[in-house]
This record gives C-alpha cells, structure tokens and sequence, in this order.
C-alpha cells in the first residue's frame, strides 16, 4: 500500500430519484424504482419507452441535458472545490443532443457536440484553473477516472482532483441500445433469472479527493478512501463482455493488490449489475473465481436509477460510501426472481454489514473492466 493515502472529502449527485445523495439513498432503500415513461423524444419505433431521467430537465433548450445538470451542482459547491484542484471529466457521450439537433433540424454547428469543449464549461463551473484531463472508457469512465485521480494522488503527482462525470439520456443514446437489443421491454431486473436488457438512466457527479496529508492540513472531513484499483481488458468483442468473467475477476485481483488485502476483508459488492443476461451472469464468474465459496452481499443500483453509462460508477462509488457508513447493503430493486447463479450473493433486501471495505466494480464495451477497493 502506498504511504500517501486517496481520500474523498466532497460529493455530490444528481440522479433520476432527484438533487443529492439522500434521496437516492433513501430511494434505493424503499425498493422503489425511479424508472418511468420517458416523453423527452418518440419512442414508438424503439425496444422500449421506459427510461430513468432526472426531473426538471428539458430536452431541446440552449443548455445541454448534461450541464442543466452539472451547473447546479457545481456551483452550488464551488466553494469547496480548490482552483488548483485537477479536473478529471468522465463521460461517454457528453453534450450529444448538440450533434443530434444539428442532423435533424440543422441546429448549431455540432463541433459543440466536442468533449474538449465540455472540459472547458465544467472548468469554467468548477472554478477550477485548468487544463483539465477527458476520460472516456465506455461505461466504467468515472471508475476509471477515480481510480486515476487516485493514482496521481498516491504517487504524489497530485495532491488534489476533482471528478466530474455526468451523461443524459438522449435520441442518440436511446436509438444505439435499441438498435443493440440491448434495452429490457419493460424494466431493467439485475440478476433476475428472467432479465431481458438494461434500462438506460441519466445522471451526473464530482468526487473530490485528496492526500490524507492535505485533507488533514485543510481540516476537511473525510468521506472515505480509495483504497485500490484495477483496470484491464478483456478485449472480447466491441460490446459484449468475456463469459467466463475473466477479465473482471483480474481487475479485482488487481484491485485488491494495489490495496495490499486480502479477499476475506470485503464485506459487500457493489456490482456492474446491467440487467442484461451476460453481464449479470459475467460479473457473477468474476467473483465467485476471486472469492471462491464464500458468498458476499452484493447488488446493483441499475434497476432503480437505470444505466447512467459514464457516469455509473460514480454515482455507484458514492452509494458504495453511503452503504460503508450506514453499515447497511441496499436491496437491488426490481429483482423479483434470483438466478441460479446469483442465489446467496444477491437480494431485493436490504442487509447489514460491519462496513469496513467494500468494492466496486464496472464493464464496458471493447472490453474494459474496472475495480475499486473503498473503505470508511
């Protein structure tokens, strides 16, 4: 384990159950989801006409989808964001509807749609000084981003950065899964022996992390740490993942070294948990290849508030740290039925834990895997 310790000293969330953390905690836990009807645009001709979209958010406005979500956000705290802090954004698709209005009305010109030209706004929102640093890796983009801020942090290039990821639901997004099979006709149900597909869901967030030095100096509270990290590639196919969970399984593996513990200190697992029939039952071979026999709660967010793509592992890192300090796993709602292959390890009740360390874990397409040890 490094010397210098990453920790988190402010977060925040905007999700389909609305502004903060406490009422997607407290959604999560009433079992109840936030998945609806989604009117933002004609679904008639896709899978589905279901989403998990944030309320209050207008499609076709001068502002993007994503910074309607970003500004309050940021702003709000500013404050507590220091202007040297490293920006660190994450996400997929970005301010898309840009390139999507200029294709089906001849909107404004769709180098907007750029992700160098979102950097630049949320630097500007954040206050921070810039440059800043993109990262797109698919759906583990804000995963992959802690755990890079965490990297640059423990190695002393960094004692400050800030995480930002956000991504919306719109035409372009939508049409892509649907076109893929991907989307469940009704609900996204993670780890249920009937799940069909994913639900896709809109959120964004910034994590910021310090050194433990700095955060001590600054008399910051902490919110939790992360302790390690793992990226890899299983480079399967350009959307589905490797079946026998291969190149999760190494992530974590990866993950738990970095960290320097051992698989019997994780008490929970905050999963990937799509909903789609390979993803579950991948992530399911990952972890019983890593933790063998023992069984460990587990669950997913993603039938509650969706797929919110690049920005799912943040939102899911700081439910994670929500769960380590309420000592609590939430239920993973819409399950009705456990696969065979999940029975023991994942439930539609919520249980108690020591806290302590959990992990949280992410795929994408092309491939990409991702694993984050965090602790209180």
């Amino acid at each position: 384990m490094s010397a210098v310790k990453s920790v988190v000293v402010a977060c925040d969330m905007v999700t389909p159950y609305g502004w903060g953390i406490d009422p997607c905690w407290n959604g999560l836990l009433s079992g109840k989801t936030a998945i609806g009807r989604l009117d933002r645009f004609e679904t008639k001709y896709f899978l589905t006409g279901k989403a998990a979209v944030v309320p209050g958010l207008a499609g076709g406005q001068d502002e993007s989808l994503v910074i309607q979500m970003l500004t309050p956000l940021l702003t709000k705290r500013s404050a507590v964001i220091p202007d040297d802090a490293l920006l660190i954004l994450a996400t997929t698709t970005g301010e898309i509807e840009i390139l999507e209005r200029h294709i089906l009305d001849g909107g404004p010109d769709p180098a907007g749609s750029r992700l160098n030209y979102l950097l630049n706004k949320v630097i500007g929102l954040s206050g921070v000084s810039g440059p800043g640093i993109v990262v797109s890796a698919a759906c583990a983009s804000s995963s992959t981003a802690i755990a890079q801020a965490a990297t640059m942090i423990c190695s002393g290039e960094r004692d400050c950065v800030l995480v930002v990821a956000c991504d919306s639901v719109s035409e372009f997004v939508f049409s892509g899964f649907s076109s893929l099979m991907a989307l469940d006709n009704d609900m996204a149900r993670p780890f249920d022996k009937n799940r069909s597909g994913l639900t896709l869901g809109e959120a964004a967030g910034f994590m910021l992390l310090m050194s433990e030095s700095r955060a001590s100096r600054e008399k910051r509270p902490v919110i939790g740490e992360v302790v390690g990290w793992g990226l890899t590639s299983d480079a399967n196919h350009m959307t589905g993942p490797s079946r026998d969970g291969s190149g999760l399984a190494l992530a974590i593996q990866k993950a738990l070294q970095s960290a320097d513990i051992s698989e019997d200190a994780v008490e929970s697992l905050a999963a990937h948990g799509t909903g789609t029939v390979y993803n579950d039952s991948m992530e399911m071979n990952a972890f019983k290849t890593v933790f063998e026999t023992r069984c460990i709660p587990t669950y997913s967010i993603k039938g509650a508030i969706g797929h919110t793509m690049g920005a799912a592992g943040l939102v899911e890192t700081i439910v994670a740290f929500e769960s380590l300090r309420e000592k609590v796993v939430p239920p993973t709602v819409n399950l009705l039925d456990v696969d065979e292959e999940a029975k023991g390890w994942v439930s539609s009740e919520a249980c108690a834990v020591d806290g302590g360390v959990t992990i949280s874990t992410n795929s994408g397409f092309g491939g990409v895997n991702s694993a984050l040890v965090l602790g209180k």
